[in-house]
């Protein structure tokens, strides 16, 4: 059946009996084999820039793309217009394999996963201490999708002037996964930024966090102002402001030494779109445990074949009650 009206596409409409002048439709695509590499820095309303050899370059989606589309951190190829001068335009023709890819849904019963960042290395989950209060489910569903992306987590704890990190730090302990705490006074004086700046370097890593926890002063302070600059117009296209992220931006670190992606505010972090039995992955120890496991296993029930391996010494019981955490913020909303 045809489809015709705003929904129509290029496939539904009928050809032409072949008249002179009017030659047939090929299937073929151009290779596009002069293509200029690049990287998506941001993404604004169909409008992507892209660093090609050093400067930013607008661009748009190429039609035969089709409902692929391209997001920030996507290695791409580019035809067109790549000088980057004022109101011209090139063309993004290919989008590179990935080789992780963060996504998140607004809520866990949304079916619309949004792609936030793509061939990131690690994902920063930045949480205040206090003002606002930390959110431990929060954390824990930014964990999942990382780990449900290929991505090493790493967390960035602020404002320990206004209380101390332990608790949260006993939550993650038992996963260990790299952190950095820092004080209003240390990312004042840089010695937050440097100590933060040694788990970034040679890596692209997204930021995360909710409103108010100082992600986007953090991620400010890594980028320096010249290199800020570099991809200036990025803003200017895209009319956002520097201190509050309404849409995913990459930036240089000083010294070319890596990436650092500020994503906007989220409220949320839904988990609609990820299977859990993925999450085990990320638990080496105790992903062989589960070879006995019943089909289907949810790992936290009665006949699940990882109380036995624990039981045996095999991994520590801590581990699996981190696992058993993870994978219920799979069914809890954040403020659970």
């Amino acid at each position: 059946m045809r489809r015709y009206g705003k929904h129509t596409d290029e496939d539904d409409i009928r050809q032409r009996p072949n008249r002179k002048g009017n030659r047939p439709r090929s299937t073929l695509r151009p290779k596009h084999e002069d293509a200029a590499r690049g990287m998506v820095l941001t993404v604004d309303r169909g409008r992507l820039t892209v660093l090609i050899e050093g400067r930013p370059v607008m661009a748009m989606k190429a039609r035969e793309l089709g409902r692929k589309a391209a997001v920030v951190g996507d290695r791409v190829a580019v035809v067109g217009d790549l000088s980057g001068k004022k109101d011209t335009l090139a063309r993004i023709v290919r989008i590179e394999e990935r080789s992780s890819v963060l996504r998140r849904t607004a809520d866990d019963d949304d079916p619309y996963e949004r792609v936030v960042v793509a061939n990131a290395d690690q994902l920063a989950v930045v949480t205040a201490l206090a003002d606002p209060e930390p959110r431990p489910r929060m954390i824990d569903r930014c964990l999942v999708a990382a780990y449900d992306g290929g991505l090493d987590p790493l967390l960035v704890l602020t404002k320990s002037d206004l209380a101390p990190p332990e608790k949260i730090l006993d939550l993650y302990g038992d996963l260990d996964i790299p952190y950095v705490v820092t004080s209003r006074d240390e990312l004042a004086d840089g010695t937050a930024v440097a100590r933060v700046r040694e788990q970034l370097d040679g890596k692209v890593t997204a930021f995360v966090g909710h409103s108010g926890v100082g992600k986007t002063t953090l991620v400010n302070a890594l980028v320096a102002e010249d290199r800020r600059r570099t991809t200036g117009h990025v803003n200017a296209v895209t009319g956002r402001g520097r201190h509050t992220t309404t849409s995913a931006l990459a930036l240089p670190l000083s010294g070319d030494a890596g990436w650092v992606v500020d994503t906007p505010g989220v409220r949320s972090f839904g988990l609609h779109h990820v299977d859990p039995s993925r999450v085990i992955h990320a638990f080496p120890d105790l992903e062989p445990g589960t070879a006995d496991c019943p089909r289907a296993c949810s790992h936290d029930e009665p006949d699940c074949a990882l109380d036995a391996w624990v039981e045996e010494g095999h991994a520590d019981p801590a581990r699996l009650y981190s696992l058993r955490r993870l994978l219920a913020t799979r069914e809890r909303r954040e403020g659970d």
